[in-house]
């Protein structure tokens, strides 16, 4: 693109503009032509079809998320391991070693989350001793 010529701008901004448009055009019809109806069923919360017994607001505990954070880690390393499988022949054998050595370092935390017994779900009884 030659220097002396300015940028065009005008595409994006007609697309903007669209955009607001159409966004604006669904949530106007929608405000319009929508049902209301204050019926006490309406606020109730349920899940699957089926009414809630009980509190809805449960207190979970903080092993549960620490769990779930393992778990996203983890899997979230399942992806790169993944695109490793698909590049093999490409990468040769260093991108072998190197994978080798990344699995290895997700093993190493893996045994030191469980000696910790941060994988552990239940209360415990007894005190472990931690790692140090």
């Amino acid at each position: 693109m030659p220097e002396s010529q300015p940028a065009l701008l005008w595409p994006l901004v007609v697309y903007v503009v669209l955009v607001l448009l159409v966004v604006s055009g669904m949530l106007g019809l929608s405000y319009v032509l929508g049902q209301r109806h204050q019926e006490p069923e309406t606020g109730q919360p349920y899940e699957s079809g089926i009414v809630a017994t009980g509190s809805v607001h449960v207190r979970v505990g903080v092993r549960f998320y620490l769990i779930a954070a393992f778990f996203v880690i983890f899997d979230l390393e399942s992806a790169f391991i993944f695109a490793w499988a698909i590049a093999v022949r490409q990468a040769g054998w260093l991108g072998f070693v190197e994978i080798c050595i990344f699995v290895g370092v997700l093993v190493a935390g893996l045994v030191y989350l469980w000696r910790l017994g941060a994988l552990d779900a239940g209360t415990r009884r007894e005190r472990r001793p931690t790692l140090r």
